[in-house]
C-alpha cells in the first residue's frame, strides 16, 4: 500500500496534478466507512481512485498524523501533495463523482457544498463512533 510520501515522489510531481491518482484513506473498522469507500472505488465513476483501510496501515496513519491529518478525526483524500481531511475530503470526492450506486447518488448532492458538508459531516462521525463502539473498537486506532 502506498504511503502519502509514495504518492508525492518525483514521478508524481511530474504529472499534471489533476491527473494524479486519488487515494482515499478510510477507517476500515467502521462498516459505514467501508461501504462508502468500496462503493466509491467501484461505482463512483472516478477512474484513478484507490482506497486504503487506514486502520490496517500503521505506517500510513503515522504519516498522516505527522501531516496533521489524524484518521480518528475523519477520512483523508490525497492527490500528490494535496490533502483533504474530514468534511473537505468527502466534499471534494463527491464533487468528482459520477456515481452509478444509488447511495452515492443520494450523498453527492448532500455534500456538494462546503457549508453543507461541514454541517452534515459530524452526523457521519457520530454514526462511525456508534458503529465502532458496537464492534468494541477504539475511535482512534492508535489508542486502544
Amino acid at each position: 500500500m502506498p504511503t502519502p510520501s509514495a504518492l508525492s515522489g518525483p514521478s508524481a510531481q511530474s504529472v499534471d496534478p489533476d491527473h494524479q491518482p486519488l487515494l482515499l484513506v478510510y477507517d476500515g473498522g467502521c462498516p459505514f466507512c467501508r461501504h462508502f469507500a468500496l462503493s466509491s472505488e467501484l461505482r463512483s465513476g472516478i477512474a484513478n481512485l484507490r482506497i486504503i483501510d487506514g486502520r490496517a496501515d500503521t505506517e500510513l496513519r503515522r504519516d498522516l498524523q505527522k501531516r496533521g491529518l489524524p484518521l480518528a478525526d475523519g477520512a483523508v483524500l490525497l492527490q500528490g501533495e494535496r490533502a483533504w481531511h474530514g468534511a473537505e475530503a468527502l466534499r471534494h470526492l463527491c464533487a468528482l463523482m459520477r456515481p452509478s450506486d444509488p447511495l452515492l447518488r443520494l450523498l453527492v448532492p448532500l455534500f456538494d457544498g462546503p457549508s453543507r458538508s461541514a454541517r452534515l459531516y459530524p452526523l457521519l462521525l457520530g454514526a462511525r463512533r456508534l458503529a465502532l463502539a458496537l464492534k468494541g473498537l477504539p475511535l482512534d486506532p492508535d489508542r486502544p
